[in-house]
């Protein structure tokens, strides 16, 4: 869609009006194929994110997941002089004295990118809620490649057994955070995180707990326990999050155990109630995952689209972590042994 020059000015007011929206501005010189396709962000502060734009039933449309939380639909993606612009609104409730909501706002997040190759330099403009200022940040983008053919696991080579978990300490382990509170103990041969906090005092934010080693691809056996309304995550290679939560009896969702958090939904509904031990066999080579959850193959050797919230850094290609999830609630694992791929046909 390409918008009269004329309109530019009452576009921008539009946005200012508006609030909070993600926009991304290509260079001047490139087509618009050249801005479709996914991108792995860095974005302020060094967080890991994501975008994709893609072409949909004769417009433009995208995805976009911003640090935390879940991948998102954006408002709208079109472009203008050899720019793009991707559009994005969330609801901001305006509360009395007394608490009660008298007006909601829509506000707006922009987000100016230069395309070099297969690098954006972006910078990001969001307002405050309380409409005193416009935060400024820089961040880059850059392309993801495309994903390879679906690997015939058959004929991978797995290295010898590593045990991550000693069952007596917390050796080979440490915080993600360094300075955040740390919940995690080892108690009669299992890994424990207990994110506790103290009535009438400040909420203590916890820390989740990785690897000091690192790894490429592998498969990973592991046990764990979740209490009622308990959530943690398991990042492979500290990117991709296998969702750990109380979800039994729940419609399929990929929020639910044993998922891709917010990417893929396992097919069938394979996890045991609050309180009991389930095993996990999750499988990660060449960007496709398989999850077999309570002797279940729930995700069947799947592509991953790119990283998910609350990964480490948003590079699909570096060696990583495992990661365990600890800021959430109470969570057990033992018997987390990881076998490296060492050759693949």
């Amino acid at each position: 869609m390409l918008i009269p020059t004329f309109l530019k000015s009452v576009f921008w007011r539009a946005v200012l009006a508006a609030g909070f929206v993600p926009v991304c501005i290509a260079a001047s010189g490139g087509s618009i194929d050249d801005y479709l396709g996914r991108w792995a962000l860095t974005i302020p502060g060094g967080g890991a994110g994501w975008l994709e734009v893609h072409r949909e039933n004769g417009w433009y449309d995208g995805s976009i997941l911003w640090g935390g939380g879940s991948v998102v639909p954006v408002s709208s993606v079109f472009f203008q002089d050899n720019a793009m612009y991707v559009t994005r609104t969330r609801e901001v409730k305006r509360k009395d004295n007394s608490g009660k909501v008298v007006r909601t706002q829509q506000f707006t997040e922009i987000i100016y990118a230069k395309l070099d190759g297969d690098v954006l330099s972006c910078k990001h403009s969001n307002p405050r809620e309380d409409g005193t200022a416009m935060v400024r940040a820089t961040f880059t983008g850059k392309r993801i490649p495309p994903l390879p053919p679906a690997p015939d696991l058959s004929k991978v080579k797995f290295g010898e057994p590593v045990a991550l978990f000693n069952g007596k300490d917390l050796t080979g382990w440490r915080l993600v955070e360094p300075n955040a509170a740390n919940g995690w103990r080892v108690e009669n041969g299992v890994l424990i995180n207990r994110p506790e906090q103290e009535p009438g005092k400040p909420h203590k934010q916890y820390g989740n707990l990785r690897t000091e080693r690192e790894f490429e691809d592998f498969n990973l056996t592991l046990e764990v326990k979740v209490p009622p309304r308990g959530n943690s995550g398991i990042y492979l290679r500290g990117i991709y999050e296998v969702q750990v939560s109380d979800s039994y009896g729940r419609p399929l969702d990929s929020h639910n155990m044993g998922a891709i958090y917010s990417r893929i939904t396992p097919t069938v509904a394979a996890e045991k109630p609050a309180g009991e031990w389930q095993t996990f066999d999750i499988t990660l080579v060449d960007r496709h995952v398989t999850v077999i959850l309570n002797g279940k193959k729930i995700i069947d050797n799947q592509p991953l689209l790119g990283c998910t919230g609350g990964a480490l850094w948003s590079d699909e290609f570096r060696p990583g972590p495992i990661y365990l999830q600890g800021d959430h609630e109470a969570v057990d694992y033992r018997n987390i042994v990881l076998r490296p791929v060492v050759a693949k046909q």
